[in-house]
């Protein structure tokens, strides 16, 4: 992630929470008080965003210290502690929901992709993630999901070209292999063209596309798909996607698909259940 991409996600974040100031910690706590306390995790799963929780307090008062014990990517369990911080007391409390909000929002996402990654071992296919991310949190989502094993599709529009139907059909329905001509002529990124058939399919496998994605289509049709793949003796990467769940990820891995893309990595997680817990006051 990039650092000022973080700072503004950061910033943001803590001036929609305090609005005009944290009023109940201001009225009652004194500005010499100062504390130590612990974020602690109260399930099972995969941190993420402990860089994060740190910015939160270290944007709000740049001398407290923030002792992390699990970094991004580790599995932890419930009762484990992840960071101690101490110092002003004030800063604690007033940064203590963004902190614990952001640091909950990714371990969810990497929790989510770490039991999928581990469903398909020993499979070749790699867990991949989509755009149906959170509008403008792209950037964090996509960190969860390489932090727990999976890897990223496309970040943006201008990342890779994607033929879906919508376009062929708002191109005039030309020949797909006209279509992707076009596209290899004009641009330079990676081709990757949507099939929602085994027909669609062989007429693209001798194609100049890089990638095929095969749209909803059950793992008996994807098998069907790479053994057809595997006969044209074609250089052209398969990925299935649609309707894919930890129940049946195991069942398209065992096809000897290349990729498989999950959009609940990141629009359907839960998040990690984890509380910052005072364990010393002055």
């Amino acid at each position: 992630m990039k650092p000022k991409y973080v700072k503004i996600i950061v910033q943001l974040a803590l001036a929609e929470d305090i609005g005009e100031g944290d009023i109940t910690t201001d009225n009652l706590i004194l500005l010499k008080s100062r504390s130590k306390a612990r974020l602690i995790s109260k399930a099972e799963g995969v941190i993420c965003g402990v860089n994060l929780a740190r910015e939160v307090f270290k944007t709000l008062n740049s001398k407290i210290i923030f002792r992390a014990l699990i970094n991004d990517g580790q599995t932890v369990r419930r009762g484990d502690v992840i960071a101690e911080i101490s110092g002003s007391t004030r800063t604690l409390l007033t940064g203590e929901r963004v902190a614990i909000n952001l640091l909950s929002f990714l371990s969810g996402i990497a929790t989510q992709t770490s039991l999928f990654v581990n469903k398909i071992k020993p499979y070749k296919a790699a867990i991949m993630d989509t755009r149906k991310t959170t509008p403008l949190l792209r950037q964090l989502e996509r960190y969860a999901v390489r932090t727990a094993g999976g890897i990223n599709h496309r970040f943006n529009l201008n990342d890779m070209a994607m033929v879906k139907d919508n376009h062929r059909i708002s191109c005039g329905a030309r020949d797909m292999n006209e279509i992707i001509n076009t596209l290899k002529k004009k641009i330079k990124t990676s081709i990757e063209v949507e099939v929602d058939s085994l027909n669609q399919l062989k007429e693209i496998l001798n194609s100049k596309a890089d990638i095929i994605l095969l749209d909803n289509m059950t793992p008996q049709q994807v098998a069907h798909a790479v053994r057809l793949r595997n006969q044209a003796k074609s250089h052209i990467l398969l990925e299935a996607s649609g309707g894919i769940t930890l129940k049946n990820v195991k069942q398209f891995a065992a096809t000897g698909v290349d990729r498989i893309s999950v959009g609940a990595l990141t629009h359907s997680r839960q998040v990690l259940d984890i509380s910052m817990e005072f364990i010393k006051t002055s």
